[in-house]
């Protein structure tokens, strides 16, 4: 890092957390070695109760939405604090205590020596941890796998909290998600050549604590889907639409191969006929498809250029004032 000064910003959504956020707070570190000011910003994601009043009681910045929107809206709202007031550290945890905030001058130390722009912490690097779901666990595997197959990077959680962010990941940051934001990141750091990194990190689940994100496993596996499959879109449209193009064609292939030693066989291609059909549609529909991945690469690359406008702009707006 090139800054003499450095800043770190603590940042915690909150929603309706008033029975331990003060607590939370008062915790976290106020020193750290290599970091010249920490602040603490709390987002509160349409609270109800008086968790903004205690934040600010506690000394912490606050930004408020008014209505629940989500944690990826959180974060984009941190990011934009974070970058607007020239913050060279950005670390997201989560405001229930289930993070040890003992752990935040641990988890950035990768960033302090450069040695990534992103450090994402590891909640199974012992295995499954105490009073967490297995149904959870598992869902969490099964993502991280999902992940690691489309960036090439392995992973062994990519859902989690707690996380830490230098300034250059967080002016190329470019998201869309409201639900959530962490494989999303992952992600788009990954693709666009960042260096991301995981660190062990404490995890501590209380049995009465419910998810605001993942209180239903099938309702959020399927809306990161979602995410994940845009992002791959948008990313990798040849491995997206060639992907499926290339399995249409084979199993249109795949049709007319048995039609046809049928017919040698047989002489006759009764009554397979509409096996040729199928295989001729398959066959039309994977072209089809290939097609628009090809024109999508090419949108792609404009894609890419505008990322690159996005980021000067960014520098720009934020490092000239």
């Amino acid at each position: 890092m090139l800054n003499i000064s450095m800043k770190l910003l603590i940042y915690m959504p909150a929603l309706n957390e008033e029975e331990g956020l003060g607590g939370v707070i008062k915790d976290l570190p106020k020193k750290i070695e290599g970091i010249d000011e920490v602040k603490v910003l709390v987002v509160d994601d349409g609270s109800t109760d008086r968790t903004v009043e205690i934040a600010k009681e506690n000394g912490a910045d606050v930004i408020s939405h008014g209505t629940n929107r989500g944690v990826g809206s959180a974060f984009h709202s941190a990011v934009e604090y974070a970058l607007d007031n020239r913050v060279d550290i950005l670390v997201s945890i989560d405001s229930d205590r289930q993070f040890n905030s003992k752990q935040i001058p641990d988890i950035i130390q990768p960033i302090l020596k450069n040695e990534a722009d992103m450090v994402t912490g590891d909640r199974f690097h012992s295995g499954i941890p105490e009073n967490m779901s297995k149904t959870k666990y598992w869902g969490n595997q099964q993502m991280s796998r999902l992940i690691s197959l489309i960036s090439g990077k392995k992973f062994r959680d990519v859902s989690c909290g707690f996380r830490a962010y230098n300034r250059e990941a967080l002016l190329k940051l470019n998201l869309l998600g409201s639900f959530t934001y962490t494989q999303e990141t992952i992600m788009d750091m990954v693709f666009k050549e960042m260096r991301v990194i995981e660190y062990p990190v404490d995890i501590k689940y209380f049995k009465e604590r419910k998810s605001r994100v993942a209180n239903s496993i099938l309702n959020y596996m399927f809306r990161t889907l979602k995410i994940i499959i845009r992002t791959l879109r948008d990313y990798k449209p040849m491995l997206f639409f060639g992907g499926m193009g290339g399995i249409m064609l084979l199993m249109g292939l795949g049709f007319e191969v048995f039609l046809f030693v049928h017919y040698f066989t047989k002489g006759m291609f009764s009554p397979y006929k509409s096996v040729g059909f199928i295989g001729l549609g398959f066959l039309v529909f994977g072209l089809l498809v290939f097609i628009v991945g090809l024109l999508a690469d090419m949108f792609n690359r404009v894609r890419v250029n505008q990322e690159k406008i996005l980021y000067e702009l960014k520098k720009e707006k934020y490092e000239n004032k």
